[in-house]
Order: C-alpha cells, then structure tokens, then sequence
C-alpha cells in the first residue's frame, strides 16, 4: 500500500470519528420540546380580581357618589355604645342605623354579666364545642331559647348568616325544594343555594300565591322547606304565619321562621311572632333567630324539636367546624333574654317609638312603604341620588341613618332606613320626622 493509499484511509477515518462524535451528541442532547402556547389575554384578564362583577358593582356604587358629588354614607366611626344615640367624630347624633332594639347592647346590667363571663372563661372558646367541650353558659343560653319557643331544644352559632346558610344547606339536597318569599334574606338564598335543592320563590307574603305553587309541584320532590321571616328587615312588615302554617301542613312542608328582627318586637312580651298570632311553638318547624339584635350579643340559633338538634349539633358544618360561641356573647345574651322577659315596658315602649314615628310620617306625607310601624320603617326617596343627598342632609343636622339604594333595591325603591329603638325619646323621633318632611318639601 503506497503512501497516498494510506493518507487518504486515515483522512477517511477521521472523517467518520467526526461524524460518530456528532451523532453521540445528537443522541445524548434532549430533543427541544415543543413550546407550550402562552395564555390567551382574555383568560389572564380573567386572573385579576378587579374583573370580577363583584368589584364592577363595588365600582359602580363609588363611580355613582363621585359623579353625584355626594359623601360615602358608610362606615362612620362610632367611638362608643350605639343605641338611640351614638357619638361619631367627637359629636352625639340622634342614631337610627342600629338593631339595639331594646337597648340592651350596652345596658350596665348586661355588660356586667358579660365582664364577670370574661373573667372566668376568657374571650373565646377557641375551638368547636365538640372539640373544646362545653361552658355552662352556652348551654343556659340554648336551654332558655327553648323555653322561650316552648320546643325540646336549641343550638347556637356565632353567626346569624352562617345560621341560615349551613342549616338549610345541610338538611336539603336534589331531590328536595325550598321555596321562600321573594325578600327573603340574603342568608336564606345562601343557604338554600349551598343545599343543591330547586329553589323557587312566591311573591312578598303572597301565602296565596305559594298554596298555588305547592299545589303544582309539590309531589315532584322529596322534602319542601317554606321559609318565611318575622320581620323583613327592608320593608318592616311581616307574614300572617297562621295561614302560611296551614299551607305547610296541607302540602306536608317544614316551615322555617327567622326571627332576626321580631324576637323582642312582636308581642306584648317580646316573645315575637308567634306571641303575636297566638301560636304554639310546636307549630313552625324551624325557629331561627339571632342574638345580634334584640339579644345584644353576636351569632344566631335554632330552636326546635329534639331530633333537629341532634343532627345540626353533630352533624352541620357550621357548628361542627366553627369555633364555639364566645362564653362572653353567650353571656350577654343570656341577660338580654332575661332582662326582656323581665322588663316587658321595654317592648311596649318600642311599640309606641315605633307606632309614633310611623304615624307622624305618614301625616308628612312620607312614602314608608309596607313597614307595620315595629322596629324597621322605611322612608322611601324613589332615587338612590336623593337617598344618599337626605342621608347627609340629615347627618348634617345631627341625624344618623343609612341610606339603601341601587343595586341593593331597585332604583325607584331607593330609600333611607329607620331602626327603631325602646331608647329613642318622643322628641328625638319628632324631630327626625320634621327634619324629613322639611327635606321632601325641598
């Protein structure tokens, strides 16, 4: 082999070195994968929490107070008790935007009880009963609301909204309906949403309307919850419970009643609407209730037969996963209850506040729409612009109310709202009303 013969194998050896070297490494390199499409602009618009409808309403109310040039009405600052009146910015202000209704949030003898159940059992429960055990004065708590309805027995949450919603979500489902009035609370909708079950509405204390709708449907589900309240908490009016009792009965219904704003209102006693129709406890199914107005505490309960306690105190979320009532509220509430039972002139005092404030309204030519004249009287202003012009007006001649307007009700609804309480002296609702009247006059 000459010497050209061998130059050229060895060119042709490195030459394919060469080339294995560079499949080697083709073959120990990862194949790039393919790029991933980036998110489109719409979906990562979506990941911002200034795109939810709810911020877009949130945004529409401030939009509307800036291009009316009127103040925020909300979240005063109050430096003290709040009852008949309230002291904001160093100033007193005759006050209507409370649910002291028997002025018990406050009351010397209620805030004792409430310090001596801080000095023995702290501030919180610090965990679900079930886990942290029982302190007597929840128990004393319950026990007396069950006395009050005259039923076996009573549970207590630490929250009048969660009350409603854990308690209709967790005793219904599919194959169940809940039907409730059209006002109903914002809880109840919650509530009955959460349990999976058809929910359908009748119109505002039509038990007329809902004996129809039942004669409908009826038989197509398993259970049906009617759910009614005592008092509605917009309109200040309330049910005729024996004929919605009737209907439940026919159509083989629960009946669930909320107390918020009855329990302390309605009847001579205080006893709410059932002292009112004269009815038995045994008559509504559900009781519900919270200690947040009349009782001067904070949470809710539900007072019933035996066998509805058992399963809401075992097995509802809101009670079973939540932290106990705080030994304190339970307290406060307990001596509420007490001193209304024990001092029924101050129902009868509410009465004749609000009896009075409605009586003089309606001589003004106000507009209180459905309000029964007990605790809650609307004067209804038919813009959320002069809602909210009335609402300072009325701050600024030492008033204090809160103004509902749109999307809260509709537009031609706007209205301020009147809580009344058993503090609130003949003249300071004299004066209120003249306040008002002379606004209307403009």
């Amino acid at each position: 082999m000459g010497l050209a013969d061998q130059m050229r194998r060895q060119l042709a050896a490195k030459a394919l070195q060469r080339q294995l070297e560079r499949v080697s490494d083709e073959m120990s390199t990862p194949a790039p994968t393919a790029a991933k499409p980036a998110l489109s602009a719409d979906l990562a618009q979506l990941c911002r929490f200034d795109t939810l409808p709810a911020y877009q309403q949130v945004s529409i109310m401030r939009q509307m107070s800036e291009r009316l040039q009127i103040d925020s009405p909300f979240f005063r600052v109050h430096e003290g008790a709040a009852g008949a009146t309230t002291q904001i910015g160093g100033q007193t202000y005759i006050n209507f935007a409370n649910y002291n209704y028997l002025g018990l949030a406050g009351d010397v003898a209620v805030s004792a009880r409430a310090k001596a159940a801080i000095d023995q059992y702290g501030t919180s429960a610090s965990a679900s009963r079930i886990v942290a055990g029982e302190r007597p004065v929840q128990r004393e708590l319950e026990h007396a609301i069950a006395q009050l309805y005259e039923v076996d027995d009573c549970v207590a949450f630490v929250s009048g909204h969660a009350t409603n919603v854990t308690v209709i979500g967790s005793l219904f489902g599919p194959a169940d309906l809940i039907v409730h009035d059209t006002l109903a609370h914002n809880s109840i909708v919650q509530g009955a949403q959460l349990s999976g079950a058809k929910r359908l509405s009748f119109p505002h204390n039509d038990w007329a309307a809902l004996d129809e709708l039942l004669g409908r449907v009826r038989r197509q589900y398993q259970r049906v919850l009617i759910v009614v309240e005592g008092i509605y908490s917009m309109d200040g009016d309330f049910p005729d419970l024996d004929c919605f009792i009737e209907i439940k009965r026919r159509h083989a219904a629960f009946l669930m009643v909320d107390e918020a704003h009855s329990l302390g209102v309605m009847g001579t006693r205080g006893w709410g609407i059932r002292e009112h129709f004269g009815l038995a406890g045994r008559d509504v199914d559900i009781w519900m209730g919270t200690f947040s107005k009349t009782l001067a505490g904070c949470g809710g309960y539900i007072a019933g037969e035996q066998a509805l306690i058992d399963v809401l105190r075992h097995l509802a979320p809101g009670f079973l996963y939540s932290v106990g009532l705080a030994p304190v509220l339970a307290a406060a509430s307990l001596a509420a209850l007490q001193c209304m039972l024990r001092e029924p002139q101050r129902v009868a005092s509410l009465r004749q506040r609000g009896v009075q404030f409605l009586e003089e309204a309606r001589r003004a030519g106000l507009n209180t729409g459905l309000s029964a004249g007990y605790s809650v009287i609307p004067v209804i202003t038919g813009s959320s612009r002069k809602a909210a012009q009335w609402a300072n007006a009325l701050f600024d001649q030492g008033i204090n109310v809160q103004p509902i307007f749109y999307p809260a009700v509709e537009e031609k609804a706007a209205r301020l709202r009147f809580f009344i309480c058993s503090t609130h002296t003949p003249e300071q609702i004299s004066a209120t009303v003249d306040a008002l009247a002379r606004l209307a006059r403009g």
